[in-house]
């Protein structure tokens, strides 16, 4: 198929997602969906049967074996497609269910995370990534945090563009101020915290964007195996699991870690209860001592 006929259906599927009011990050993993399926079949669309459809989710689960977190976003950014853009709400939709992962997160220990951020080369991924552990910040949250978030007098991080567009208030801890400040003289950007320096790191006070993530990742994967991490599964993201974890082992009130991470339900924060033994071991003692005397 012609690239210009490809461009199109991406095109309305973005305008179409927009519409319903989908997140960045949900418009581009949708798109990218839409865009592989026509890739496959090499034709228009509309062209495309309820029966190939099948089959192409097939393909994807039984030939290339896609994990069931990847085939759950390539079976809602199919459906959305086929039913808002195409108008075509076929049976096989309701069929549709992806086997749910029930993983636990990763988790490091302080000791880890300091090691990690200690082997971090350069200042400005260190500030980027120091500020995700020590305010629960998913990647997406820091990379886009602006000036105007610092609520220095009230000592909070207002975090704009959340999961699901909600907005909340996290605690900034005093020395992260200090860092952020530290940081932000380094360019004086009028808007961004983090904007992106340039290849020849000279951009960074007129920047439109901010930095990029595959550089902050890059930067995060160095540290980590400068630092000797060997557990599996340790992104960017693990700084957020370990900041909750570690809050709940000094004994916050998960409610309070649910309001601070964003999480929409509670049983999302209440993973968090099987990653750490500390609740556990002080239930022990406690049971122990009140039965001592029997």
């Amino acid at each position: 198929m012609p690239k210009s006929l490809k461009t199109p259906w991406y095109d309305k599927t973005v305008k179409a997602l927009q519409l319903a009011g989908m997140s960045d990050r949900t418009q581009e993993c949708y798109a990218r969906a839409v865009r592989m399926l026509i890739e496959h079949f090499d034709k228009d669309p509309r062209d495309i049967t309820e029966e190939e459809l099948q089959e192409y989710f097939l393909f994807r689960r039984n030939v290339t074996k896609w994990s069931p977190s990847t085939l759950k976003i390539c079976y809602c950014g199919l459906k959305f497609f086929f039913i808002n853009v195409l108008r075509r709400d076929w049976h096989l939709f309701k069929m549709l269910k992806a086997q749910e992962e029930k993983r636990l997160p990763c988790v490091l220990s302080r000791k880890e995370v300091n090691r990690i951020l200690g082997h971090v080369r350069t200042s400005h991924n260190k500030a980027f990534l120091t500020t995700v552990y020590s305010c629960g910040l998913r990647l997406q949250e820091a990379l886009f945090l602006q000036v105007s978030d610092i609520d220095k007098d009230r000592m909070l991080i207002h975090v704009h563009r959340g999961k699901g567009a909600k907005d909340r208030f996290v605690p900034l801890p005093p020395n992260i101020l200090v860092l952020l400040r530290k940081h932000w003289k380094t360019h004086r950007h009028p808007r961004l915290i983090f904007p992106a320096l340039g290849r020849g790191h000279n951009k960074a006070p007129t920047s439109e964007n901010p930095m990029a993530i595959d550089s902050v990742q890059g930067a995060f994967r160095q540290a980590k195996f400068a630092a000797g991490i060997k557990k599996r599964r340790v992104t960017i993201h693990t700084l957020r699991h370990s900041y909750a974890t570690h809050l709940l082992e000094e004994g916050i009130n998960i409610r309070v870690i649910q309001r601070w991470l964003g999480h929409a339900q509670l049983e999302t924060t209440t993973v968090y209860l099987h990653l750490t033994r500390k609740g556990q071991e002080d239930a022990a003692k406690i049971l122990n001592d009140l039965m001592r005397d029997f």
